[in-house]
């Protein structure tokens, strides 16, 4: 400890020896050095054990952290099946019972047809082709009012006697469906129910059949065919993708045409054969889905893989027939904003945990603070008697700086008061020489108006060196509507002998041309007047000298566009332009003033100055101005 605490005294020796030498300012700097030394601690052996000390708490940490984000993961997790479990059971609520009315729709068909005299007529005869050309006319206009795809009679054999497409191409007429299961359930039950794809029509459709009996033996057999592809259509517009299953588990409706046709899982022989002998699937190759279930939720619902994405299943079975309704929801959006919650949870955990933490610190900084007030106050005695010393010197250099301070700014008081003051008086002694002129030719009219402008610019001038004179003090400007077609009149006037001098085109273009701005009549006439000028002057060596002014409205404010066709603006100033004494012009013939003082006299008037280079040379500054509002007085007044 005593070796330390001589290297800390050398150190702080030296530290003051090289403030004293350097100034005031080294010397604040070295005395703010110092207070901090005694809280630095130079016994570093100790430090390699301390890092170790922490370890523990970090671990804690990180395992609060993790235990958040596990949290908010399984409740986010949770919720999100919760909510897709219930959307999905209405959606299973409407899609079965839909599809058991599309179902139980055309059960009366075969019933009415048997008390149709003509078709038992038919069945006694059935090659009496007059009797089978009136049933055939007969299904056909039974068959429009119901709205079933297909309507026919079938023989005892399974043959195809009458139906209501018996003349267009595909009909069942003359076709032995003996092997169908349908026609072999209604022959030994009364009544089938079979779904498949037609044996001609090569469309699949859900088929009842009802016998024709008399005396205990069947006559023959009525089929109805009924198209579901709608109800399918119906089923795209809702969200997820629906399956219908069979009873072999094999889909045969689906809002997704790549799962049509194919079984869940493979199909047994004894299946298999049964499908090879009845065709329900026509020439479907029945390759099996990659469906893998993962996890089963409940009854009805559970996890499963298709196609490698994970989706829920929720299955209802459908009263009507031996079938399933199976909805699919993806589970990509449940598990993301399950990662979200986690990140969620686990971010407050360390934003809680960093509270804690800052907490802890803090009252550990306020107890270092009090250990260090001894060893401060003893640095503090030792500095005190220089301080005292060098506080005088400090004044000294400070009433300089001040001294300085006071002239730069005279001088660009002065300069800005010659810049205002030089161009109109420069106008006033065009127009009173154009007056001269005028009244030599009797053109009094022409007098009145210059002698008109003179007094304006006088009034001008006045409001000016109001303003100038008070420069040191809190200024205001007042804003009232001007139409900015005559200020820019009034400023063209003004720099009219410099651009006839240098062979320079004005064009203006304001549109509308009663468009006004809120701002102060005379500070608006100096930045224009000042912009004006300055091009004019940077166009004085290249053969094209247009000087453009043009003005817009836009939401509410008025953009103004001052542009030439001069050299542009170097890139090294262009990044300074708004800086005092900062000019492209020659020496003597410019301070650098013009458009600070400009950008100062927008910004006054609520509005702002910017400056760039056109991409087919010249230079352009934009000026953006609150636009008057029309029937809305503005009494508001904008401090400098």
């Amino acid at each position: 400890m005593p070796e330390q605490a001589l290297r800390l005294a050398d150190l702080r020796g030296a530290r003051h020896r090289a403030a004293t030498d350097a100034g005031p300012t080294a010397l604040c700097n070295n005395a703010l050095m110092i207070s901090w030394e005694p809280a630095r601690r130079f016994d570093l052996p100790s430090e390699t054990p301390r890092r170790w000390r922490g370890l523990p708490r970090w671990c804690g940490a990180l395992a609060l952290v993790a235990l958040a984000a596990v949290a908010g993961h399984h409740l986010a997790m949770q919720n999100g099946l919760a909510r897709l479990r219930e959307a999905a059971e209405h959606r299973l609520d409407m899609l079965a019972t839909g599809l058991d009315a599309d179902l139980a729709r055309f059960e009366y068909l075969p019933a009415l047809l048997e008390m149709t005299p003509i078709v038992p007529a038919l069945l006694g005869a059935p090659s009496d082709p007059g009797l089978r050309n009136a049933v055939n006319r007969y299904l056909e206009g039974v068959n429009a009012t119901a709205g079933a795809e297909m309507l026919y009679v079938l023989d005892p054999g399974g043959t195809s006697l009458a139906a209501s497409d018996w003349d267009r191409p595909g009909t069942t007429v003359g076709q032995n469906l003996s092997f169908r299961p349908y026609v072999i359930d209604a022959l030994g039950q009364g009544k089938g129910r079979f779904y498949g794809v037609g044996i001609t029509s090569r469309k699949p459709g859900y088929y009842l059949s009802y016998a024709l009996r008399r005396d205990q033996s069947a006559r023959g057999v009525v089929a109805v065919k009924v198209n579901l592809e709608e109800s399918e259509r119906a089923w795209r517009k809702l969200p997820g993708h629906v399956v219908l299953v069979d009873q072999r588990g094999v889909v045969i409706l689906a809002t997704r045409e790549d799962l049509k046709f194919r079984p869940l899982w493979p199909l047994d022989a004894s299946q298999r054969a049964e499908v090879q002998r009845s065709r329900p699937y026509g020439e479907a190759g029945l390759q099996p889905l990659p469906w893998t279930p993962k996890e089963t939720l409940a009854r009805d619902v559970q996890v499963v893989a298709l196609d490698g994405v994970d989706q829920l299943a929720s299955t209802r079975a459908l009263r009507g027939a031996p079938w399933q309704l199976v909805v699919l929801d993806d589970l990509a959006p449940v598990r993301a904003g399950a990662r979200y919650a986690a990140i969620t949870a686990s971010l407050a955990m360390a934003v809680l945990l960093l509270i804690a933490v800052t907490l802890w610190q803090r009252r550990r900084a306020v107890r270092q603070k009090l250990a260090n007030q001894a060893a401060l106050q003893a640095a503090h005695d030792n500095l005190e008697s220089t301080v005292i010393a060098r506080t005088a010197q400090l004044r000294a250099a400070q009433g300089e700086l001040v001294h300085a301070g006071k002239m730069a700014a005279l001088g660009q008081m002065s300069a800005g008061l010659v810049h205002e003051l030089n161009q109109p008086l420069t106008a006033m002694r065009a127009l009173s020489e154009s007056a001269g002129i005028l009244l030599d030719k009797s053109r009094f009219d022409d007098v009145h108006g210059n002698l008109q402008r003179i007094r304006g610019m006088v009034d001008r001038l006045a409001r000016l060196t109001s303003q100038l004179k008070t420069f040191a003090h809190k200024s205001e400007l007042q804003l009232a509507p001007v139409v900015l077609a005559q200020a820019m009149a009034d400023a063209q006037l003004i720099v009219a002998e410099a651009a006839k001098k240098n062979a320079t085109t004005v064009e203006v273009d304001v549109q509308p041309p009663t468009l006004n701005v809120m701002a102060e009549e005379a500070a608006l006439g100096s930045v224009l007047v000042n912009l004006m000028r300055n091009a004019i002057d940077a166009m004085q060596a290249v053969p094209r000298r247009t000087l453009r002014l043009e003005a817009r409205p836009q939401e509410g404010r008025v953009i103004l566009r001052v542009s030439d066709t001069g050299p542009g603006i170097p890139p090294d100033i262009l990044p300074r332009l708004f800086e005092p004494f900062v000019t492209s012009k020659p020496a003597g013939t410019g301070l650098g003033l013009g458009l600070v003082i400009s950008a100062q006299l927008v910004r006054a008037m609520d509005g702002t100055l910017r400056a760039a280079n056109l991409p087919d040379g010249g230079a352009c500054f934009v000026v953006d101005l609150p636009a008057a509002i029309p029937n809305f007085p503005h009494t508001g007044v904008i401090h400098k």
